[in-house]
C-alpha cells in the first residue's frame, strides 16, 4: 500500500511516527511522512537514512517556545491548551490541511496524530481510510479508570465523570476546533473527543500494555499496540570516550532532562537540576540547555550532555528525572530505570501517576511548585529504596523495544486488508 502519515507537535509526537513509518516500509509499503515540528527541529536526515519520503510543513513555526512555556506556571491545563492551539495550531491550520489533502490524494490510506482532525477531514472528503495514533491512554474513556484529576468512583460512576469531561471539553474547544469542519460543509459533531479527534475505525494506542493494565476495558477500536520505538541503528550516536570515563569513574548517575520542554525553560531547569544534585550529593548526567554548561563538559560530579537517543544511555543510569512525556516515560521504563516525574501539564501528570501506581516512581512534583529541595528529597527516596529499582527492572523486562511497531503494522494491515495489497 501507499500510506501517508502526518503528525504535529514536539519530538515525542514525531519520533514514534518515524518508527511506525519505518516499520511499514520494512513490511513492504511505501510511506510518506508529513511533519509539523513545534520546535522547528528537522527530521530529514533520519528519514533519509530510513528511505522515508519526508515533508516538513510549515517549514518554520513562528513560535517562541521559551516565552510560551512560562505560561505553564501561570495557567491551568485547560487555559494552557487553548493558548497553545491559538498560538501554534490555528494560525497554521490551513497549511496543515492543504498538506493533508495532498497526502490523502496521493495515498491509499492515511495515519495521523490523534489531534490532526484536518487529516481526518481530508480523508472523509476524499473517501479514504484514516487511522490515528494516540500517545497517552489517559484520554480514552473506560469504566475502570476516572479521567485525570477526577476521583476514582468505580465502574458504575466513572462513566458519568467521563461525560462531564466530554461536556467540558466541548464547551471549551468545540467552536474553535470545528471551524474548519463546518467550513468544509461537514455535519455537526456531538463530541469533540469521540467524533472529531482520533479515528473511529482504528486508533493505535502507542503505549506498552505493561503501562496500561486496563486496556481490555477500552472501546474496541482502540488497540494498545505498544511503544513505537526507532531501531537502535536509526541514530548515529555512541557513548564517546569522555562520557565512558565519567560513567566508569563512580556510581551510576541520575539522568535529568525535560525533553523538548527544556529549551523553553533553559536556565530555570538547569539551576533546578544542579542544585538538587548538590543537595543529594549524587552523580548526574544533565541534558544541557544553557550556554554556560556546554555539552561534554563537567562540573564537580555532573556531566552535561547534548541531544542524543535516550535508550543508549539510560541503562547506565540509576534513575531518570523527567517531565513525564510519553517518549521519555517509555524509554526509562523500557530500560528498567525508576523515574522522578516533574509534570508541566495534565498529560504528563497522568504519566507520573501511572508510574507511581506501578511502584517505579515516587509522587510527582509539579513544575509549578518544583524546588531543588523537593526534587532532591524524591531523588534520595528512589536511590535509597531498592524496591524502586527492583520493580523498574521487573517491568522493563516485560516491555518490548520492537514489538510495538510490529504489532501496529499487523493491526494496520489487518484493518486495511480490503484496500489494496502490499507493493510488490
Amino acid at each position: 500500500m501507499k500510506i501517508g502519515i502526518q503528525t504535529w507537535g514536539s519530538n515525542g509526537d514525531i519520533r514514534p511516527m518515524i518508527a511506525l513509518a519505518n516499520g511499514l516500509q520494512q513490511a513492504g509499503h511505501k510511506v510518506t511522512l508529513v511533519v509539523s515540528s513545534l520546535d522547528n527541529r528537522n527530521y530529514h536526515a533520519v528519514c533519509e537514512r530510513l528511505n522515508i519520503d519526508y515533508l516538513q510543513t510549515p517549514e518554520r513555526f513562528n513560535f517562541d517556545l521559551e516565552a510560551f512555556a512560562q505560561l505553564t506556571f501561570r495557567m491551568n491545563s485547560a487555559q494552557w491548551l487553548v493558548a497553545l492551539l491559538e498560538t501554534a495550531f490555528f494560525p497554521y491550520e490551513a497549511e496543515i490541511y492543504q498538506a493533508a489533502k495532498h497526502l490523502v490524494s496521493d495515498n491509499d490510506l492515511v495515519i495521523g496524530h490523534h489531534f490532526l482532525y484536518p487529516l481526518k477531514l481530508a480523508a472523509l472528503k476524499q473517501d479514504k481510510t484514516f487511522y490515528s495514533v494516540t500517545f497517552c491512554h489517559g484520554i480514552i474513556p473506560t469504566r475502570s479508570q476516572a479521567p485525570i484529576r477526577f476521583p476514582d468512583l468505580g465502574p458504575l460512576l466513572n462513566p458519568w465523570q467521563w461525560r462531564i469531561l466530554d461536556f467540558a471539553f466541548n464547551l471549551m474547544l468545540k467552536e474553535k476546533l470545528t471551524r474548519l469542519w463546518r467550513a468544509e460543509g461537514m455535519p455537526d459533531i456531538k463530541s469533540v473527543l469521540s467524533d472529531l479527534l482520533s479515528s473511529d475505525r482504528l486508533d493505535l494506542v502507542a503505549v506498552d500494555p505493561a503501562l496500561c493494565p486496563g486496556y481490555l476495558d477500552w472501546p474496541p477500536h482502540h488497540h494498545a499496540c505498544g511503544f513505537l520505538n526507532l531501531p537502535a541503528d536509526a541514530d548515529d550516536w555512541r557513548i564517546d570516550d569522555k562520557l565512558r570515563l565519567f560513567l566508569d569513574s563512580g556510581p551510576a548517575p541520575v539522568y535529568m532532562t525535560f525533553g523538548s520542554l527544556q529549551q523553553a525553560v533553559p536556565d530555570w531547569s538547569m539551576q533546578l537540576f544542579i542544585d538538587a544534585c548538590r543537595l543529594v550529593g549524587c552523580r548526574a548526567i544533565i541534558q544541557t540547555s544553557a550556554e554556560r554548561y556546554p555539552e561534554n563538559s563537567e562540573l564537580d560530579n555532573i556531566y552535561f550532555i547534548g541531544k542524543h537517543p535516550h535508550q543508549r544511555l539510560f541503562p547506565h543510569c540509576a534513575a531518570v528525572v523527567h517531565h513525564g512525556g510519553a517518549g521519555t516515560t517509555h524509554s526509562a521504563s523500557l530500560c528498567g530505570r525508576p523515574s522522578i516525574v516533574i509534570p508541566f501539564m495534565d498529560e504528563q501528570l497522568f504519566w507520573g501517576q501511572t508510574l507511581e501506581k506501578l511502584g517505579i516512581a515516587p509522587k510527582s512534583l509539579s513544575a509549578k511548585r518544583a524546588t531543588a529541595a523537593g526534587l532532591a528529597s524524591r531523588i534520595d527516596v528512589v536511590l535509597s529504596n531498592q524496591a524502586f529499582s527492583e520493580r523498574a527492572s521487573s517491568i522493563g523486562a516485560t516491555i518490548s523495544g520492537s514489538q510495538g511497531v510490529m504489532k501496529a503494522v499487523q493491526l494496520i494491515e489487518h484493518a486495511a486488508a480490503d484496500i489494496v495489497p502490499k507493493c510488490g
